[in-house]
């Protein structure tokens, strides 16, 4: 065998390997497990920024929303997972589909822009859902609200998009601390987590809505901080979540960190490392 051949050999060899790994990667990431980074604070202090987690994609099934998106701001790539997989789209179907439960946290494909959001769903199919001075309201009934201390965070920018967060106690400068009312809530299932307060604003106070078949209501547990189902795609919200949007849940986080890079260690959250989601 010439030396031409071997180098040949080796190339068309590490070629192959190359396509097949990133084969493996993407049924695995389509199939099974999706990496998703949390850009923004609307879960806090379920989620921070910069945590890292796996979002389970089969316990819902499949549908468009499972096929992979593929985002490089920096050459202007933008494909949704609606754009690769058009075709399955606008059944609201699944296949080996499962149902989401009260109180889980799921990523999903936004109705309109198709981003993947994470959100607590806490509306099911034919439930009405109002939030009154603050306090849900699902099916005619308050749910449980006790006080659960003060969330305190050091005030700084915040992961890549560089966004400093809202206080109760007022515009604190860099480096000061952020504080947050927060509360234990329990849903009607018996699921508790907590969630966040700012101060009384408008989302505090919304119409009764009627969760149609097919959809869910979704919130973050940052409730004043939060784009989600109280607001109509319209104005820049999410709307109900229909059943197909569902990417998959949300179980355990698995690195954090604070920085803008991975590789700063020194702002690592060793104490949120295989955290799990509640």
């Amino acid at each position: 065998m010439t030396k031409k051949t071997r180098l040949y050999r080796g190339v068309v060899e590490t070629v192959k390997t190359i396509i097949y790994a990133l084969l493996i990667a993407g049924v695995f990431r389509t199939f099974i497990f999706q990496p998703f980074w949390i850009p923004s604070g609307s879960m806090k202090e379920t989620l921070l920024v910069g945590d890292f987690l796996f979002v389970n994609k089969m316990v819902y099934g499949y549908s468009f929303a499972s096929c992979p998106s593929i985002r490089i701001a920096s050459l202007g790539i933008d494909i949704s997972s609606a754009d690769m997989c058009r075709i399955f789209k606008g059944s609201n179907a699944r296949f080996w589909a499962g149902s989401p439960e009260r109180g889980d946290v799921v990523v999903f494909s936004h109705p309109v822009t198709a981003t993947d959001f994470i959100k607590r769903i806490v509306g099911m199919p034919g439930d009405t859902v109002q939030m009154v001075n603050g306090v849900l309201i699902i099916n005619g009934e308050a749910v449980s609200l006790e006080d659960a201390g003060t969330h305190t965070e050091i005030s700084d920018f915040q992961g890549n998009r560089g966004v400093m967060p809202r206080c109760s106690n007022g515009i604190i400068g860099q480096g000061g601390t952020c504080e947050k009312q927060r509360q234990l809530e329990t849903l009607p299932n018996g699921r508790s987590h907590i969630v966040l307060n700012i101060r009384n604003q408008s989302s505090d106070n919304t119409q009764e809505f009627t969760v149609p078949e097919g959809h869910y209501f979704a919130v973050g547990d940052n409730r004043d901080n939060s784009s989600d189902s109280r607001f109509s795609t319209g104005v820049g919200g999410v709307g109900f979540v229909p059943y197909e949007n569902l990417v998959g849940r949300a179980d355990r986080i698995f690195f954090s960190s604070a920085g803008n890079s991975l590789f700063f260690f020194w702002t690592w959250r060793g104490d949120r490392f295989f955290k799990s989601i509640e």
